[in-house]
């Protein structure tokens, strides 16, 4: 299994939710940057912002079927193809796409999003 962390110590301010296309994954809140870390060991499969809504945007691919997205940073830290390990920091927050400064989460199962609470340890 994945040993899942949090990528960011702010505040949650919104949850996952199901079937909902504004809400797949959760926001933490922070300062402009603040480190964004790595929520497990995977490879960096996508750092650009070409994907409208995520601002400066970061996959990382931890399997064959598990991914993490990093979105609204204001700088991404690493490049497509890069390994990097749970906690490492791979970007700062920022507001790219975003109304105030913080971190957007995602996790995604076989493409579908999930709710990372259930995958993240308790705060």
């Amino acid at each position: 299994g994945i040993n899942w962390r949090w990528p960011a110590t702010g505040a949650l301010i919104s949850g996952y939710v199901a079937g909902d296309q504004t809400r797949q994954g959760i926001n933490i809140a922070g300062k402009a940057g603040d480190p964004v870390r790595s929520a497990a060991d995977g490879e960096v499969v996508y750092s650009g912002n070409g994907l409208i809504g995520y601002g400066e945007l970061i996959i990382v691919k931890h399997n064959s079927s598990m991914l993490s997205a990093y979105g609204h940073n204001r700088r991404r830290l690493v490049q497509e193809g890069d390994p990097v390990k749970a906690g490492q920091q791979i970007g700062e927050m920022g507001s790219s796409s975003a109304s105030r400064d913080m971190l957007h989460f995602e996790i995604r199962a076989n493409g579908k999003p999930v709710d990372p609470l259930t995958y993240l340890p308790r705060q």
